[in-house]
């Protein structure tokens, strides 16, 4: 990753970011972001989404980026290939294909969906693409991606070829707000004949409706595909609930491995039935599995002791900055208290947070403190993550965003 590029190759036309001194001691350990409080000087007037050089106070080339307004200033795109080549897109795509290829995902008999690329996971900061079954989904998270959707979108057909069906935008949600940007989600591309807002993938064998134009984040949770069959070789003879169901994929693993009964709850009318086309989809029954619509947390604070023996705890984030971090961890503890409390004994609680503020020590902690408030015997048989696929780059520890605790309850 070291970089190679002399001063004299940087584009003249290219607006530069000086750091103050000594400020980039991160970017020399790869780190993908530049702070506003790091910068000494910007040579230019860039707007916001533009490529800027990074350079050191002696003046020294660090790296290009997106440059933005707010505490990020540059999210990072390389430390050596200079971003303005036309070939840029197709062979950053190229290479977070080739790991999903590696991983076993892409061409697999039994999944057809995984996450492409995730963000500084795969060198594209601000980025994420989720591909169904030959559809591209593309969330951008600033501006300069959002920008550069359309040459994303021409690079996927380049990476895919002839299997590509579709790319949509479905970026309204997340990038940021600014004026001249038309966030209306939409298809940058599709295949002539191609007319459809959602489609069956298959996922471990399962499958599943994925809506990407109605549905949460891209329309699928892809980051729980292993977590989901942790579930399944457990379910076995057992009663499952699963709370914060949303399209009910803990369900359909949990029915899959042989549950007695699966109840899935989700406060989402919407979602819950597409629960109810999952379930049929997968030939189960209702004799199997049961659907309702109601707030997770009232549900299980009133389910009889014992009435399930495996649970699943998977509630949206609870904390997405800092300033609601102390309020998120009290309700983790109040709402694995009430699951740890009601699980019947010799049962098995998934429990997890994707609230990227939440650490895994807070989180355990927050676990801790509800296990020792029902005075129960629990052990921690695994702790959970997120799948390779929602890979984190090493110089960015900050893209672990997914933990979990498998709980054995006495």
């Amino acid at each position: 990753m070291k970089s190679f590029i002399r001063k004299d190759t940087v584009s003249k036309t290219m607006d530069r970011i000086i750091l103050k001194p000594r400020r980039e001691e991160s970017i020399l350990r790869y780190h993908p972001w530049v702070f506003s409080g790091a910068i000494a000087q910007i040579v230019g007037h860039p707007a916001e989404g533009d490529l800027v050089s990074v350079a050191s106070a002696d003046g020294k080339f660090l790296a290009y980026g997106h440059y933005q307004i707010g505490s990020i200033a540059v999210r990072i795109l390389s430390f050596e290939e200079d971003p303005t080549k036309p070939d840029f897109w197709t062979l950053m795509l190229s290479r977070a294909l080739k790991l999903r290829e590696a991983m076993g995902l892409a061409g697999s008999d039994e999944t057809n969906c995984y996450r492409l690329v995730h963000g500084e996971g795969d060198g594209l900061p601000g980025l994420i693409v989720d591909y169904y079954d030959g559809v591209c989904v593309l969330q951008a998270h600033s501006v300069g991606m959002f920008r550069a959707k359309n040459a994303i979108a021409e690079a996927l057909r380049e990476v895919y070829g002839g299997s590509l069906k579709a790319v949509y935008d479905k970026s309204s949600g997340t990038a940021p707000f600014k004026a001249g940007l038309e966030l209306i989600d939409g298809y940058l591309w599709k295949a002539p004949g191609f007319d459809a807002d959602e489609s069956v993938v298959l996922e471990g064998g399962n499958k599943f409706l994925v809506n990407w134009n109605e549905g949460q984040k891209t329309g699928f949770f892809l980051d729980q595909r292993e977590n989901r069959a942790r579930v399944g070789k457990l379910a076995r003879g057992r009663n499952v609930l699963n709370l914060f169901c949303y399209t009910g994929g803990f369900s359909i693993y949990a029915l899959a491995g042989g549950a007695k009964h699966v109840d899935s709850v989700d406060s989402s009318a919407r979602a819950m039935a597409m629960v109810d086309r999952n379930v049929e989809l997968n030939g189960f029954t209702s004799e199997q599995h049961t659907s309702y619509c109601a707030d997770a947390i009232d549900f299980v604070k009133n389910v009889p002791d014992g009435a399930y023996d495996l649970m699943i705890v998977d509630p949206p984030a609870f904390a997405k900055h800092r300033g609601a971090l102390k309020n998120a961890l009290r309700a983790y503890q109040r709402l694995n208290a009430a699951a740890i409390a009601k699980v019947a004994p010799g049962g098995f609680v998934f429990t997890f947070s994707c609230s990227q503020v939440v650490d895994k020590e807070a989180f355990a902690l927050a676990v801790f403190s509800a296990a020792a408030e029902t005075g129960r015997s629990v052990r921690i048989l695994d702790r959970l993550n997120q799948p390779g696929d929602h890979s984190v780059n090493i110089y960015h520890p900050e893209g672990e965003y997914l933990k979990g605790l498998l709980l054995y309850v006495e």
